[in-house]
């Protein structure tokens, strides 16, 4: 199998919707949604991909190893990407990190 052609390392802030996002063993998993960042402090949360099922999941930032032109590339597998979670509700109340720890709605 060819190395992955995904161009360009790019900055997190420049990916754009609809990119695909591969797994660990470059198996596409799905398409960018949304790419979630704390914006005061410049730091990567993570990614909302829409996957190959349809349903949406939150990849955290650690889980991202590279951001290109052309493909996001993750640490984690397909298999782990299927199980990962949806993305964080925003909106008031949800109570972020915190409140998702200590189980608030």
């Amino acid at each position: 199998m060819a190395p992955l052609d995904d161009g360009l390392a790019v900055h997190y802030t420049a990916l754009e919707k609809g990119t695909p996002v591969f797994s660990s063993e470059e198996v596409e998993v799905g398409r960018v949604v949304e790419v979630l960042d704390n914006y005061r402090e410049h730091i990567f949360d993570g990614l909302v991909v829409e996957t190959t099922d349809g349903s949406r999941r939150f990849v955290d930032a650690p889980e991202v190893a590279r951001t290109a032109e052309r493909a996001v590339t993750l640490t984690i597998s397909a298999e782990e990407v299927a199980k990962l979670g949806p993305p964080p509700t925003s909106g008031g109340g949800g109570g972020g990190l915190l409140g998702r720890l200590f189980g608030r709605r």
